[in-house]
């Protein structure tokens, strides 16, 4: 069966007048609507009108013009079926063999911030995703075509073979489904926005491919990666990628860990992430001087890691990192000088990405299987915590500032979580461990002598007295910790004991 008959209604007009002469060299008869049948017409191909089809105008500006029998029948009969054809036959309706139709661009209107709703609601495609269901359903029988990309193949098979591969029918029809599924779920969600709803009865998400990713977290596990299609541009989906190999999935992940964290400083700030936990958080009046406190912080754990910084990337600092091995730089900007060095190295990845984006409240989705859990960011920082000195002393000016930044990082750390600080930077991380004690104690041995007069950071209140011993034992001289425990009391005194100040913040950071 070949196609004799091809309807072509598109608002992405990219490629449709040389695709409409080549059917129209090859016999077919084109239809086409408004704007579409408009540019064909220029382009110097013939145009048989919708409303020829029809029998009815075009009506409402152009919100009714193909929601007709004689266009759906056409779409939609089973041509191996003799009542179907019979009831074409008895009705003057004409088959057609195929449809190119992309949809009103509500995500490009959307994007529009300058956009209210009203213009929002008019750019709903009804009429396209209409006719690319009922030619995907029949796909057997009807060929459908909503990418420009896919226009080479449709020719090329149709030239060959005089129609379309039942194969390739199967696979644009499936396309279409996915691509009128993601349309519908922009509009649903934008609509579900507008109305403040947070979690309604069903929960449509949709992605557009990235990439491939040669495997996922081991080589034998196979993945890609999507983005949101309007996403933040403050984050690792919408990063530029100026040098290196491709990214990989393990790299992806920790480079988001990084990122988030970076996203806590307004201040100069460098941040060194290793396995999607800080290994080094360091702060300073320059960005200089912030990177070598996130070196200095763990020497070790930062070779072969990720680096993410908040400020341009200078000559200085690149001569510096380009002394280690480091999987990924993360940076709103590198400067010429910067890029020349770095890029010596073949396979260091360079990434930029925006950071002056605002705190937007967003959900965050984590898969179970056979289902997703689905709550707020963890957006809450020290400006929105309860805080309460609970000791008989208070912090000192310094370690103050040593708590806060504490704070900030362990949020951000595996729990149960310890992280201690000193001099405006990570001494010592404790993360992902079954007790809380245990955390401290690796974090404790990590700092070294360092943890003398350093500041603990706890992501969870403590559940008894051991951890202030431990913090104790090591020379910490002030703990920020939510508090709440109904043993509060036991760490309280111990703490004053011990002669630490200890701040309770009424806020819980776990992170699993």
């Amino acid at each position: 069966m070949t196609i004799k008959r091809a309807l072509i209604s598109v608002s992405n007009k990219e490629g449709i007048l040389p695709f409409a002469k080549e059917l129209e060299a090859g016999g077919v008869e084109i239809i086409s609507t408004g704007g579409t049948s408009r540019v064909l017409e220029e382009g110097g191909v013939n145009v048989t009108g919708i409303s020829e089809v029809t029998g009815f105008p075009e009506i409402l500006d152009g919100r009714v013009k193909t929601l007709h029998p004689n266009i759906h029948s056409g779409l939609l009969a089973i041509r191996d079926k003799e009542e179907h054809v019979s009831e074409l036959e008895k009705q003057g309706i004409t088959p057609i063999d195929l449809v190119v139709v992309n949809l009103y661009p509500f995500k490009e209107t959307i994007e529009n911030p300058e956009t209210d709703f009203a213009e929002a609601v008019e750019n709903i495609d009804i009429g396209g995703p209409s006719m690319l269901r009922a030619a995907a359903k029949n796909h057997q029988f009807v060929t459908v075509v909503t990418d420009p990309e896919d226009y080479e193949t449709v020719l090329q098979e149709w030239k060959t073979d005089g129609d379309v591969q039942s194969e390739t029918k199967k696979r644009l029809a499936a396309k279409v489904f996915r691509h009128t599924a993601s349309y519908d779920a922009l509009i649903a969600n934008y609509l579900t926005e507008q109305t403040g709803e947070q979690y309604p009865e069903t929960y449509t998400v949709t992605y557009e491919k990235k990439q491939d990713l040669r495997y996922g977290e081991n080589p034998h596990q196979k993945a890609a990666f999507y983005r949101e299609p309007i996403g933040p541009a403050s984050s690792i989906a919408n990063a530029i990628q100026l040098h290196g190999k491709e990214l990989s999935y393990n790299n992806i992940n920790d480079a988001e860990a990084a990122l988030s964290i970076l996203k806590e400083f307004g201040q100069p700030a460098a941040v060194a992430v290793k396995h999607m936990n800080p290994c080094g958080v360091g702060v300073g009046d320059d960005l200089f001087g912030a990177y070598e406190k996130a070196f200095e912080a763990d020497p070790v754990s930062i070779f072969g890691g990720i680096i993410a910084l908040n400020r341009e990337v200078d000559k200085h600092i690149a001569e510096k990192m380009k002394e280690i091995f480091l999987e990924i730089i993360i940076a709103p900007s590198f400067s010429q000088e910067a890029l020349d060095i770095l890029t010596e190295k073949k396979n260091l990845r360079l990434l930029s990405v925006t950071l002056d984006e605002g705190g937007e409240e967003r959900s965050k989705i984590t898969s179970v299987h056979g289902g997703a859990l689905i709550q707020e960011e963890d957006n809450k920082g020290f400006l929105d915590a309860d805080i309460q000195v609970a000791t008989e002393r208070e912090p000192t000016e310094q370690e103050w500032e040593d708590l806060k930044l504490g704070w900030k990082v362990v949020k951000h750390v595996k729990s149960n979580a310890i992280v201690l600080t000193k001099d405006d930077m990570t001494i010592g991380v404790g993360a992902g461990q079954m007790n809380r004690v245990g955390s401290a104690k690796i974090a404790i041995e990590q700092a070294g002598d360092k943890s003398e007069g350093s500041t603990m950071a706890s992501d969870a209140f403590f559940p008894m007295k051991d951890t202030v011993e431990e913090a104790g034992k090591a020379g910490v001289s002030a703990i920020i910790q939510p508090g709440g425990s109904i043993r509060d009391e036991e760490s309280i005194e111990k703490a004053n004991e011990l002669g630490i100040a200890m701040v309770f913040t009424g806020m819980r950071h776990f992170k699993h």
